[in-house]
């Protein structure tokens, strides 16, 4: 959506490329970070130049989840996605985190927002309405170390159907929990189709919440 690439180097890296007024130096020191407690892609090089950034990092073992082998077996997948997210959440420790992904902090970069290019679910709210949703956060259900863009395609499943990995953390920081799961549940309708939005919650371990789950794809759409 902002004009990058990403090459495969089969069986040596991935070449990710940014345009101008891209900076991927933020996710090469939160896979750093990330990499001391749970598995991330290894950073090999990253740069930037008149031209765009880019970031080069070693492959990891399995598939995208949005890989034609979990396209056609979806359920395992999501169970796959929620019980990684899970385990992420559980071992990266907000108490060392030197980044966040706040409410405060994402609410401040909302500029010049467009309805039109929300999510249907959407439809009909005003701006302004929007806005003042915002203005009035829940409290949060846990502070965790959050991947920041938790939507399917990031998860990587192994050929048993376990995650064995997270890409694209661009965006890690502190929030509540439900920053990641509100778009962790929402990409399972993008992705698969409707149905399995409650079973990605059962397979972290979680009830539904539907207020803070309105509040955060809200806050996602404006961001």
């Amino acid at each position: 959506m902002l004009g990058g690439l990403t090459y495969e180097i089969p069986g040596h890296c991935f070449v990710k490329w940014a345009p101008p007024g891209v900076d991927l130096r933020p996710e090469a020191e939160r896979l750093a970070w990330a990499a001391s407690f749970s598995t991330v892609p290894t950073v090999l090089q990253h740069g930037a130049d008149s031209d765009g950034s880019w970031l080069v990092t070693e492959p990891l073992p399995g598939r995208s989840a949005v890989d034609a082998r979990w396209q056609a077996e979806p359920q395992r997948a999501v169970d796959a996605v929620g019980r990684g997210l899970r385990a992420l959440h559980d071992a990266l420790p907000p108490a060392e985190c030197p980044f966040s992904w706040d409410v405060a902090a994402r609410r401040a970069g909302i500029q010049d927002p467009d309805p039109r290019r929300w999510r249907d679910q959407h439809d009909g709210l005003t701006l302004t309405e929007a806005l003042r949703i915002l203005d009035d956060p829940p409290e949060p259900d846990r502070l965790v170390v959050c991947h920041g863009d938790a939507c399917v395609p990031n998860t990587v499943i192994d050929d048993e159907g376990a995650c064995c990995g997270h890409v694209d953390l661009g965006s890690l920081g502190v929030a509540d929990r439900w920053a990641d799961l509100a778009a962790a549940t929402w990409s399972t309708v993008w992705n698969y189709g409707p149905g399995l939005e409650r079973r990605l919650l059962d397979a972290y371990g979680v009830a539904p919440d539907p207020d803070r789950l309105r509040y955060y794809r809200i806050l996602w759409d404006l961001t």
